[in-house]
């Protein structure tokens, strides 16, 4: 059955950092001039205590606030590792190089600029900056996870080193599907279609699976590891037996560090356990480089070029250099909430929870023990369950991922998502970026969410715009 968890809220140390942002002046925050009470000061702080009070472009790239001083400078290497220009095998500066053979970008910050979110190319014969392509066949891994295609992997490389081919590239199209509110009013979501072209070693053959993603915004990513498994098994609820029409699942996958299945609650499909089982893929499937958690090369067995290119070492990226970008993106903080004073966010919240997207979008969770204190014992809100939910055929893309199912999505955190504007400069969302803004992510979204999506169809405009307004508080 699906429990309705409840965390009590606590606000030691929110108060001190509330304080600190009324020192620095954060009047965005709504909270200048009038006392709040706890449960209002709480829910400003996304991340707990360890919520920083920013709205530039760098919003999404500070510590934790909370974080001591040694874990800071680590941080900031880790920092320098995500945003610098990996380099091909052999150069003078081994410790960075080892590029490729088969990449898709030349650093972390290249897909994540500014720690933020990717986006589709504007153009369909434009290179994805920002975005990639998953590949599959039927069939398991011998994990249990998608299984690899025989020559491409599960990734599609669109760049290479020179001497080696490219595997293609991916070209999205675009079909516009038009579409009415309740009161009238039209609207348009457009629709993708993706083609691999170009392809350097054969065709991908008929029973090939394709999903596209953009690259998700990494801030927050250490709170979320730090929660429980037992609020996720207590949060799920299989079968629905609670008859709410809601059956969020946990998505079992394969930890290689730990040699077993856990819970996944990262990535689209909750697909990976650990901030460093992420990194390390990303490390391998974006730019070639190995570690000690993946240490061989991303190339198909028919890929002789690929096979004998020189490398950057074995591993190419040492424990050092891992530690430091794990400590870096799990402790990536998660900027407040804004303008709780606006009583149109106000009307707009209500109205979140009104129609049902807090079922899924769980405003509040808490976290465990971690490794890194800092982000031991939080309450937080992330606006997310963490589990896997069908969203219909239409949002699906026909490729399983250990447990999830081709229609079947990790419930994406809110938090900080009204500053991807400011971040990255465009208002694209859901997994492939086809949402054009808010409304048109929330008219995507069918299966379990069904019934939502039709409360908000259907909604006056002014209380979509409220609910709208709400989600750029966040």
């Amino acid at each position: 059955m699906r429990k309705k968890v409840v965390f009590g809220r606590s606000v030691l140390g929110a108060a001190a950092v509330i304080a600190a942002a009324l020192t620095v002046g954060y009047a965005p925050l709504g909270i200048g001039g009038e006392t709040k009470d706890a449960s209002e000061m709480d829910m400003a702080l996304l991340g707990g205590t360890t919520t920083i009070f920013r709205t530039s472009r760098e919003a999404f790239s500070a510590p934790a606030s909370n974080l001591d001083s040694k874990s800071v400078r680590t941080f900031m290497f880790g920092r320098h590792l995500f945003r610098r220009n990996w380099i091909i095998a052999p150069a003078s500066v081994e410790d960075l190089d080892g590029l490729g053979p088969l990449f898709n970008r030349v650093s972390c910050s290249g897909c994540h600029f500014k720690d933020g979110r990717g986006e589709p190319p504007e153009k369909q014969d434009a290179l994805m900056k920002s975005m990639l392509v998953r590949l599959s066949i039927p069939g398991e891994s011998p994990v249990g996870g998608p299984n690899p295609h025989p020559v491409y992997g599960d990734q599609l490389n669109d760049r290479a080193i020179l001497g080696v081919p490219k595997e293609g590239r991916a070209a999205i199209t675009y079909e516009e599907r038009a579409g009415t509110y309740g009161d009238g009013t039209p609207y348009s979501l457009r629709y993708p279609t993706v083609d691999v072209v170009d392809l350097g070693y054969g065709p991908l053959g008929d029973d090939v699976m394709i999903s596209p993603r953009v690259a998700p915004a990494v801030i927050g990513m250490g709170l979320l590891e730090a929660i429980p498994e037992k609020t996720l098994r207590d949060l799920a609820d299989p079968d629905d037996a609670d008859g709410d029409g809601i059956s969020g699942r946990v998505n079992m996958v394969w930890d290689e560090a730990a040699q077993k299945r856990v819970p996944g609650r990262l990535g689209w499909k909750s697909n990976q356990p650990t901030v460093r089982q992420q990194i390390a893929g990303a490390f391998l499937g974006d730019m070639g480089l190995t570690t000690s958690l993946f240490g061989t090369q991303n190339c198909g067995e028919t890929q002789t070029e690929c096979q004998s290119a020189p490398n950057g070492g074995e591993p190419e990226v040492d424990d050092t250099r891992m530690d430091a970008l794990e400590l870096y993106i799990q402790t990536l903080a998660v900027p407040a909430r804004r303008d709780l004073d606006d009583p149109v966010a106000q009307h707009g919240e209500q109205l979140f929870t009104d129609i049902g997207c807090g079922a899924c979008h769980t405003p509040t969770l808490k976290t465990g023990e971690h490794q890194v204190a800092a982000l031991s014992d939080q309450t937080i809100h992330p606006y997310s369950d963490l589990l896997v939910h069908n969203m219909g055929e239409e949002l699906g893309d026909g490729r399983p991922d250990f447990e999830a199912q081709g229609d079947e999505w990790r419930t994406a955190p809110l938090w900080g998502i009204g500053l991807v504007p400011t971040v990255n400069g465009h208002r694209y969302f859901l997994h492939d970026g086809r949402a054009r803004g808010f409304a048109e992510a929330i008219l995507w979204h069918g299966g379990e969410a069904e019934k939502s999506r039709e409360a908000f169809r259907t909604l006056s405009a002014e209380d979509r715009d409220a609910l709208v307004r709400f989600l750029e508080t966040l």
